[in-house]
């Protein structure tokens, strides 16, 4: 998603005590930075932050990171939480923002942060062949989310793209992991979990486009 710069993002980002501005440094102790030994979720892409503000202040007993590569985002991420919590009259300690390149994510996360969840919601297709190992989904990044994904942890992956879609199903099974259940409608699927709508999940809902999810484990 393009997204026009944002000249107070960065300051505001900088001054906020639940933004990282230097992830490497934390490195197989994230844990430390929440202060309790709650389960860690990830949120790889979060956009404008309205799924992670949702997710976050529903689960107070589960911690959370966000990731984004750009500061507009991050930015608009950081005052949707705001607004969140505040509404719910509730103290923002479980959940941290910070700005990062998906694609060396093993730089910033390692096998003792035990990550037990990650989601990814609506990330690029990327449609082109040579293109697509830029996928978060594709198996080259698959197997760098197993160096910091625990046994037994999941992966939540949804997206309006049938090509993406489908391809990430064999990326999957490419990867070790177990597909627990997929499906090409979600709306329709009422118990497939507990599912939090998107920014880009209404829009294409709007327009007829099908949800497709999956979960996928280690």
């Amino acid at each position: 998603m393009r997204i026009r710069f944002k000249p107070w993002a960065r300051p505001e980002l900088e001054a906020s005590k639940f933004y990282i501005d230097n992830p490497e440094e934390k490195k197989e102790r994230w844990n430390t930075l929440f202060e309790n030994n709650n389960p860690i979720h990830l949120e790889l892409g979060c956009g404008k932050g309205n799924f992670i503000s949702s997710l976050a202040s529903k689960n107070l007993e589960v911690n959370y990171i966000a990731i984004d590569l750009i500061d507009a985002m991050l930015g608009l991420a950081k005052r949707k939480i705001e607004q969140t919590y505040n509404e719910q009259k509730r103290d923002i300690n479980n959940i941290l923002l910070t700005r990062f390149d998906i694609e060396r994510i093993n730089l910033i996360l390692g096998k003792s942060d035990n990550i037990e969840r990650i989601y990814i919601n609506f990330c690029n297709p990327w449609p082109k062949g040579k293109h697509r190992k830029k996928r978060l989904t594709h198996t080259k990044q698959l197997e760098k989310y197993k160096e910091f994904l625990k046994e037994n942890g999941k992966i939540f992956f949804k997206t309006d793209d049938d090509n993406l879609f489908e391809d990430s199903l064999n990326y999957f099974r490419q990867a070790g992991f177990k597909i627990e259940k997929f499906t090409y409608d979600l709306h329709k699927e009422r118990n497939f979990w507990a599912n939090i709508e998107t920014e880009h999940e209404e829009m294409f809902s709007k327009q007829g486009i099908k949800i497709k999810a999956l979960i996928a484990v280690k």
